[in-house]
């Protein structure tokens, strides 16, 4: 690009950041892939902040937003310690839920309705039974899929939702918990309750104070708090978590190096003292690019790989036999190992691998897994 193109960018007030200066020669180093009309975004985006006006007002604006969110999230943080209130309530809740025979029903309506919407799902792909419930519905007839055993977790910030009204009394008339979550300690839903999670006084980020943004923000936060707290009481592992999840990238990832490998005739084995000429045509036929060699015990004693085969053509291969070709020390995996992390294992040896021997816990060969196996199951 000839000549230095140069864009200044400053912004006063707080939450906004000095931009600094910056080259368009260091901005298409930097991100090769930017395009000329991309560039000329960048520049616009700059001039609008250095005249000032609504750009930065927005910027402002968002800092601002940030700051009352962030605000309200480390004043509960500080009320979730021993001896506090919300601290002593939230154990009683876990306490509660992880022995809990039933469900964990969630209920709650607009804003609350859609957190809760979301904390319920967290607890059910972190292994907590749980299911939602909408309040107006259930007045209609889905009372019904509150069933003795569950426990009921209402979400309200006033604590003065009506529509929540016919799920409270069902939980009293079937002896169910009732556990809140309001910022009203002394509501209609906080008296009716067994447990109470009272949220810290904070403002709501909306300049109104009316939208429900700041308080939402802490319901959220405290939902994924009680998921993570029970996922560690009940010892949830990485693999019941992949149990929950078999869909998409994330499943896939969380799959196991057994589940993909290639088992019994599929996997080129060979003896020690097969001849060479031999192996290479097995090698071929079986099209893994290596052969894992077998000792009296079954144990797996070396492989021979392609590589192995061309440091070996000065020799005279119609008299060499296996043992004397093969790799002694070869790089294994368990089939319980995370199939991401075999792919990790490939990629970072010196000269990437494309096949693995997979090895039960006496050493013998239980299956082989090559690298094409990891990119149809979506790992890579």
């Amino acid at each position: 690009m000839p000549g230095a193109v140069t864009i200044q960018a400053r912004a006063e007030g707080p939450g906004i950041r000095d931009c600094g200066v910056v080259s368009l020669q260091t901005m298409t180093a930097q991100n090769p892939t930017l395009s000329d009309p991309d560039l000329a975004d960048h520049a616009l985006d700059a001039d609008r902040l250095e005249q000032g006006g609504p750009a930065v007002d927005d910027l402002r604006s968002a800092a601002d937003v940030l700051r009352a969110e962030a605000a309200g999230i480390t004043a509960m943080a500080a009320a979730m310690q021993p001896g506090q209130p919300l601290g002593a309530a939230f154990v009683r809740t876990v306490e509660m839920l992880s022995a809990l025979p039933g469900r964990v029903v969630v209920c709650g309506m607009g804003k609350s309705g859609h957190v809760g919407r979301k904390i319920q799902a967290t607890l059910a792909s972190t292994g907590t039974p749980s299911l939602f419930v909408h309040p107006a519905e259930a007045s209609h007839g889905d009372l019904g899929m509150i069933q003795a055993g569950d426990a009921v977790l209402a979400l309200s910030n006033s604590g003065e939702t009506a529509e929540l009204a016919d799920v409270i009394a069902h939980s009293r008339r079937f002896d169910m918990t009732l556990v809140a979550i309001t910022g009203a300690a002394a509501s209609t839903l906080a008296r009716a309750a067994d447990i109470v999670l009272v949220l810290p006084a904070a403002a709501e980020a909306c300049p109104m104070g009316l939208a429900p943004t700041t308080s939402t923000t802490m319901q959220l936060a405290l939902g994924d708090a009680l998921a993570v707290a029970l996922l560690q009481r009940r010892g949830f592992t990485a693999r019941e978590f992949g149990l929950y999840h078999p869909g998409g990238r994330l499943g896939a990832r969380l799959r196991r190096v057994g589940e993909l490998m290639h088992t019994g005739e599929a996997m080129p084995l060979a003896e020690p003292d097969l001849p060479m000429l031999q192996a290479v045509m097995l090698m071929t036929s079986k099209a893994f690019g290596c052969l894992g060699i077998t000792g009296p015990d079954g144990r797996l004693a070396g492989i021979i790989t392609d590589g192995d085969l061309r440091r070996a053509i000065d020799r005279d291969l119609r008299t060499l036999r296996t043992a004397d070709v093969m790799n002694t020390r070869p790089r294994t995996i368990p089939a319980s190992m995370l199939a991401a992390e075999a792919l990790r294992l490939m990629n970072e040896a010196l000269r990437p691998i494309t096949s693995l021997f997979v090895l039960d816990e006496a050493g013998r060969p239980a299956g082989i897994l090559h690298v094409h196996d990891l990119l149809r199951a979506g790992i890579a």
